[in-house]
């Protein structure tokens, strides 16, 4: 008798667990397909709007960076022609000089072609003998979509 009451505890264990198995495997769904298909639909979203700002950013990282190229050499410029009491023929003139390492690159157009203009109409040593390149732009038609003027006037 004993061995029965526990041949039937040890299969009424086993039913138990079986039941508490298939309950759980029935309560444990998945995902439906419509929460699948909004939670892609939120990234998507968010992906496109960060896509966009990465844009942006990368436009404003190369204007920064041609504001930044124009500024050094125009500064080269003025170093040049208050030293030498002379302007600059070309650009390359500041880099024999050491006054630049290298001319840069122009970030908009990828080139290393400048626009220089020789016409400032005022000197700036009253001891410069010569005419030479007083500024330098950008050689870029493109014009910036913050500004709305070309890169090529700055």
């Amino acid at each position: 008798m004993r061995m029965s009451i526990r041949m039937q505890a040890n299969h009424t264990l086993r039913a138990e667990t079986r039941q508490c198995a298939m309950n759980l495997r029935q309560n444990a769904r998945g995902f439906t397909l419509l929460e699948l298909m909004i939670v892609i639909g939120v990234i998507l979203v968010l992906a496109t709007l960060g896509a966009g700002r990465y844009e942006q950013s990368l436009v404003r990282a190369k204007e920064a960076a041609l504001r930044q190229d124009l500024s050094e050499m125009r500064r080269a410029i003025d170093n040049y022609t208050l030293d030498k009491e002379a302007a600059p023929n070309s650009l390359d003139d500041l880099v024999s000089a050491e006054y630049l390492r290298e001319i840069p690159n122009d970030p908009i157009s990828h080139q290393r072609l400048w626009n220089t203009s020789s016409d400032c109409g005022s000197v700036l040593s009253p001891n410069q003998t010569a005419g030479g390149i007083c500024n330098v732009h950008s050689t870029s038609d493109q014009v910036s979509p913050f500004d709305n003027t070309p890169y090529s006037s700055w």
